[in-house]
């Protein structure tokens, strides 16, 4: 737990700023700037004020930190929403991504996942039977390994199918979407075999730097998006950050097409 470290440092700052508060008037009349050293004499006195008047009411130890992480949460989402202007060209369009459904479609799908992500899994039917209904989606896939060094294996794996042969890409991701259990290497290379895949040529190009440095640039978008779970989805000017159902889904997509 970090909540006793982070009460000190609330408890910290309410005792600088009283201290800060408390010698700026007088400083000021002496003409001296308030950033001065308080004398020790007074500044123990005020301290041992602020002590006791926390100890009889801690209650504002718990509002301080909830009104601090409250301003931070506001901050992160304000610059990941201006992030989401700014990297529209990552989003969308970065070459290196894999794409499904309908490659001009009206709307792009965004999708941040891990293979291992059991809340992935869940959401995947629905959106199989979103992209199959709707001929008009276009889907780009983020592959974004957070749990593990199977994750990364696995993300690995989807990248190299994807530079190898883009028709058989869906087909290997939804035989790992649709496992379960562990991911270990030799079960990836089975799915990527049976997906039709040669799996010693997956291998070497799983090995290439350049698919290494394809996921550290999902995980600086995602950073920037403030994204830091599984499944997380762009849809619009809109970033959704856990599972969602289908109906979800498909009033998303309603609301990016202005409909």
């Amino acid at each position: 737990m970090t909540v006793f470290p982070f009460r000190n440092r609330i408890v910290c700052f309410l005792i600088a700023g009283l201290l800060a508060g408390t010698a700026a008037a007088p400083l000021a009349a002496q003409g001296k700037s308030p950033s001065m050293s308080v004398p020790k004499a007074e500044r123990e006195k005020i301290e041992s004020v602020v002590k006791d008047y926390i100890l009889n009411n801690p209650e504002i130890i718990v509002q301080a930190i909830r009104s601090l992480r409250q301003r931070e949460e506001k901050e992160k989402r304000q610059k990941a929403k201006a992030n989401l202007v700014k990297l529209q060209g990552d989003l969308l369009r970065d070459p290196d991504s894999p794409v499904g459904g309908n490659p001009k479609g009206s709307v792009t799908i965004v999708e941040f996942f891990d293979y291992r992500c059991g809340f992935c899994k869940r959401t995947f039917p629905d959106l199989e039977k979103l992209v199959k209904g709707d001929k008009n989606i276009r889907f780009v896939f983020k592959e974004f390994p957070i749990l593990g060094p199977q994750s990364v294996t696995a993300s690995k794996a989807g990248l190299a199918a994807w530079i190898l042969d883009k028709s058989k890409y869906e087909a290997f991701h939804k035989a790992m979407m649709s496992s379960k259990g562990a991911l270990a290497k030799s079960r990836v290379m089975t799915f990527a075999a049976k997906s039709g895949y040669d799996v010693k040529a997956l291998q070497k190009t799983m090995a290439d730097p350049r698919i290494e440095a394809m996921i550290e640039k999902t995980y600086e978008l995602a950073k920037a998006l403030d994204i830091n779970g599984t499944p997380a989805f762009v849809i619009g000017d809109q970033v959704i950050r856990g599972a969602v159902d289908l109906k979800t889904l498909k009033s998303l997509i309603s609301q990016a097409r202005g409909s």
